[in-house]
């Protein structure tokens, strides 16, 4: 259909479905005998799993209903909501000078148009990401598509795996230490809020959706027994080809989609996902451990299982190429009409881009721009870490890229990077070349934010901003506002439709 002024992409035919989570404190008890006070979606660690199917919009009601102070910052506990990974428009991307406040709420607005995927939501307030993720807020938010269903594990076959490190105090409450705005690196390796955790399986094929949510740690898993897994996604949909890897590595936002062959494991029989670490990561002694599967007898109808690892997987191409899109992994560099260089570099006691920091743009009143391609535009862009002694996982918003090439691994990208992106590990001194296609949400387009992952980095200060069509419009700030709460602080709201629960 032809675009519409501020039109998300989602089917108009569908209505939307609504969800409302409230940000609130709640307890866990993530370790023995201890209560830890957390900051989460609806008080819980991980927030809600919101599953989506392509093409139904969704409306998800964010009120923001903590204290005036943060859990781990002295400041005020202001939130922005980033759903990542998806093509939302500007107002509804998490821009991080787009909060809500205490006492406020915000409609979010999620087209779910895209190829099925691991989405996840997570806070974006800028100086505050890292503490206000690191507290608790995060969730994921799965999409499907048919061809994904057709294809992949299913149902309890098919299990997301959050993990995220954290330090704690004596006492139980969460500790904080960000080594010289550097980074956090944690002692306790949590999946799923749990700490090494131990999952029974039954003797069959698991597809499991692994998500670096740490602020900081990058982790290279690995299977204790020397299997391979296999590699059937990345961060933005399905790999055209199965890829078997004794290990991968993974920074900050970045997802992998594996499937583990259980079915040569007799019950009792045990392996784990160990963490075999990378360069300038802070490791721990018990680091290097991430969870224990435990195979069971089988039982049930084995309903959503698949019976074989495929060796290929089919997409179905772009959801809009009949408007002129392009299936991310068909680009070729011939298409790009323009080439731009990200640098990301220590200066000045700062993380910069190209020498720019966030306090720049804002100066500028949000005018300055890193590039503005227009829509359906394909363009290369490389990623340069020139900082020395420390990785960069990068993400840039709104869009999906295809690596074709790096400086390390002989030049080619690794084979667990052999689909869709929109997170790049840049490690010590590597550069990662990528093309990309800007397939705007609505055809004003607007502003979106390119930063390191390592959320202390983007804190201080490593994000910038480009804009695909016109800048002016689908303002993030001002187009669509957080509103004013009438429920009292402490209520917890009506929820439109039941949530899944965690983990699901």
């Amino acid at each position: 259909m032809p675009f519409q002024k501020g039109f998300d992409g989602g089917d108009p035919r569908r209505p939307f479905e609504r969800y409302a989570l409230t940000q609130k404190l709640g307890q866990a008890r993530f370790l023995p005998g201890l209560t830890t006070t957390l900051a989460g979606y609806n008080g819980i660690f991980p927030g809600p799993t919101i599953r989506a199917r392509q093409g139904t919009r969704i409306e998800v009601r964010i009120r923001n209903a903590f204290p005036q102070q943060g859990l781990v910052q002295p400041g005020p506990f202001s939130t922005s909501t980033h759903l990542h990974g998806s093509a939302s428009l500007p107002q509804y991307d998490g821009y991080a000078n787009d909060i809500t406040v205490s006492g406020f709420f915000k409609n979010y607005h999620y087209p779910n148009r895209q190829a099925a995927r691991t989405l996840w939501y997570h806070d974006h307030k800028h100086h505050i990401t890292a503490q206000n993720v690191y507290s608790g807020l995060a969730a994921f938010y799965p999409l499907s598509d048919r061809f994904e269903k057709a294809q992949l594990p299913q149902g309890e076959f098919d299990v997301p795996l959050m993990l995220s490190d954290a330090l704690f105090q004596a006492d139980g409450s969460l500790g904080y230490n960000d080594n010289g705005e550097k980074g956090l690196w944690g002692d306790v390796i949590l999946v799923n809020g749990v700490p090494w955790p131990t999952m029974k399986v039954k003797p069959r094929i698991y597809r499991f959706r692994v998500l670096d949510a740490s602020i900081s740690r990058s982790y290279r898993p690995t299977l204790s027994n020397g299997e391979p897994v296999h590699i059937v996604g990345t961060d933005a949909g399905m790999t055209p080809v199965v890829q078997a890897v004794s290990s991968w590595r993974m920074g900050t936002a970045e997802r992998t989609e594996i499937l583990i062959d259980f079915r040569k494991y007799r019950p009792g029989q045990t392996v784990d996902l160990r963490n075999l670490s990378n360069k300038n990561n802070i490791d721990f002694p018990n680091t290097d451990k991430i969870m224990r599967f435990q195979v069971v007898a089988d039982s049930g109808s084995g309903a959503g299982s698949i019976s074989s690892i495929p060796s290929r997987l089919d997409n179905g191409g772009p959801p809009r190429a009949s408007q002129g899109g392009i299936d991310t992994m068909s680009l070729t560099p011939q298409m790009a009409t323009v080439k731009r260089q990200l640098r990301f570099e220590r200066q000045n006691g700062l993380w910069t881009i190209n020498g720019v920091i966030w306090d720049d743009i804002e100066r500028s009143g949000f005018t300055k721009l890193f590039g503005n391609p227009q829509p359906f535009a394909v363009e290369q862009w490389t990623i340069t870490n020139q900082s020395g002694g420390w990785f960069h996982p990068v993400h840039i918003h709104l869009t999906d890229a295809k690596i074709i090439a790096r400086n390390t691994n002989g030049g080619k990208p690794f084979a667990w990077e052999l689909g869709p992106k929109d997170v790049f590990y840049a490690g010590e001194n590597e550069s990662i070349t990528t093309l990309m296609q800007f397939d705007a949400t609505a055809k004003e387009g607007g502003r979106y934010m390119i930063h390191c992952h390592n959320l202390v980095h983007e804190d201080h200060d490593m994000m910038v901003q480009y804009a695909v069509g016109d800048l002016r419009t689908n303002n993030p700030i001002t187009a669509d506002p957080p509103k004013r709460d009438p429920l009292p602080v402490n209520a917890f709201p009506p929820v439109y439709r039941p949530l899944f629960p965690p983990g699901t």
